[in-house]
């Protein structure tokens, strides 16, 4: 299911860049379960069933695809994979909307930082999938190094402030505009998540931390992390466990995504297309999508 383009959104945002996250796909055991929660408990709106699965969204954008697999194995908290799928939700106004939401609701939440570039809240969906709900500040209050890097830090987020700030009427699901900002892998060895997504797939390097790296195209904070956390020295993900299967990158020019293909397969990574989308698995067994957008 193939997103609709997100309009009226500035010329900075992270989905209006020329490379972007569009959608994550996870595998689940329980999927009515899980399906019910994020649409509860996260404000996700059913767009599309099939007999394995479903795909939920925001305003008829389809952001996050579950498939069912009963026989799947829960993947180990230091497999690679998901470390989050961060929602990215038009202004604070509205992460302090969601904020009260899940208060009245009793979600239990993991954590809150501001990182200077955006504030966002952290949780869990009910089979351990990491999830990030944030907004960010404007591109005018961002700071940017010399060499190009943003700077980027992990501070304690005031969530009373936030609650007392969100608007009085009720929550009716997350706002129009709210998108996959970006998403954030487990990975084994960040050497290898550099030479990967910055020399292969052609993004930024925008910010280091201890044991993660972060990429982004048209200087956005970032629209891919990895870090070791967990996974340091990891064997791949096996297609048998639960988790991210895979997520779509969307760049905004053909001729930038034929160079990524170019590269791919220069490094004999196997590639095959259907409909358009370019479909591989990275070199940590996570699957991923790559298309451009209609001309």
């Amino acid at each position: 299911m193939q997103s609709q383009p997100v309009t009226n959104l500035p010329a900075d945002h992270a989905v209006a860049m020329p490379a972007f996250v569009e959608q994550a796909h996870l595998v689940v055991q329980d999927l009515p379960m899980v399906s019910a929660w994020y649409q509860k408990m996260l404000g996700l709106a059913p767009l599309e069933t099939s007999a394995s699965g479903e795909t939920l969204g925001v305003a008829g954008r389809p952001l996050l695809t579950l498939t069912a697999d009963t026989n799947a194995a829960r993947a180990p908290r230091n497999a690679p994979g998901l470390f989050h799928t961060a929602f990215l939700v038009p202004d604070r106004r509205e992460l302090g909307r969601w904020l009260a939401h899940a208060a009245n609701n009793g979600i239990r939440l993991q954590g809150a930082s501001d990182h200077l570039v955006s504030e966002a809240i952290y949780l869990a969906d009910p089979e351990g999938n990491g999830i990030e709900v944030y907004r960010d500040r404007r591109r005018s209050e961002w700071r940017y190094e010399a060499d190009g890097a943003v700077a980027m830090n992990t501070l304690p987020l005031d969530l009373q402030s936030l609650y007392d700030e969100a608007p009085e009427e009720g929550w009716r699901g997350l706002a129009d505009g709210t998108v996959i900002g970006h998403i954030h892998l487990q990975v084994s060895d960040i050497p290898q998540a550099d030479a990967f997504f910055r020399d292969v797939l052609g993004l930024d390097l925008m910010a280091r931390y201890p044991g993660a790296s972060f990429f982004a195209s048209g200087k956005y904070h970032h629209h891919v992390a990895a870090n070791i956390w967990n996974s340091r020295g990891a064997a791949k993900r096996q297609a048998t466990m639960t988790g991210l299967s895979d997520y779509t990158i969307r760049f905004r020019e053909a001729d930038r995504l034929a160079t990524v293909i170019g590269k791919l397969d220069e490094l004999q990574i196997p590639v095959r297309e259907e409909g358009g989308v370019h479909r591989l698995t990275d070199p940590w067994g996570i699957g991923l999508n790559l298309a451009a957008s209609a001309a």
